[in-house]
């Protein structure tokens, strides 16, 4: 009988990785499944061990869970605890941050929103989405209200509602934004003093 290969341990410890990060982030099976499109029997076998890992099954996982794919497959247990944001560009021009590292129906972003022009592009989609600005002055245009929020105005609208926002005086707005599923609502609470 043959010595096992070297990489036959980190496969078989690769279950319980993605067990042990599951249960970390709060996320359910069913919520995992329907984020990454791996059935539910399939995650629970990938993560019992009964399931040989593979790229195709591997890669939507992590892009799910927001991790590189060898913290799935190697990482140490306790690593460097910084989060790496990486930017990305969007097609309408914005610079986005991905906040969240949790697949589910709520996902937050920083927004760096360019100058866009005067003219607005309205659209509508599914989705509720929550705006609050960090800097700048941020010009929002909703169905037929045209605003312009400063830094600490909030906006939230419901996305099926045509919409558009960009920079309300040319120079580049930083935003938070919270985008939720269709139904997904946001709720602020504040404790306020006297």
């Amino acid at each position: 009988m043959g010595e096992q290969p070297a990489y036959q341990a980190v496969l078989d410890e690769v279950g319980e990785r993605l067990r042990r990060l599951r249960a970390q982030r709060g996320i359910t099976l069913a919520v995992l499944a329907e984020t990454t499109g791996i059935s539910k029997s399939t995650l629970s076998r990938l993560e019992s061990g009964q399931r040989r890992p593979s790229l195709e099954l591997l890669l939507p996982l992590a892009t799910a869970y927001r991790v590189p794919l060898d913290e799935l497959v190697g990482a140490p247990e306790v690593g460097d605890p910084r989060v790496q944001l990486k930017p990305h560009k969007s097609a309408s021009g914005e610079t986005f941050v991905p906040l969240s590292r949790a697949p589910g129906p709520l996902q937050a972003y920083k927004l760096i929103v360019p100058d866009r022009g005067t003219e607005p592009k309205l659209r509508s989609h599914e989705g509720y989405e929550w705006l609050y600005v960090l800097h700048g002055r941020l010009r929002v245009v909703l169905g037929e209200h045209d605003v312009v929020l400063g830094s600490g105005e909030v906006a939230e609208f419901d996305t099926k509602v045509p919409h558009w926002f960009g920079s309300a005086d040319g120079r580049p707005v930083e935003v938070l934004s919270l985008f939720g599923r269709q139904g997904e609502r946001m709720h602020v609470r504040a404790k306020t003093t006297d």
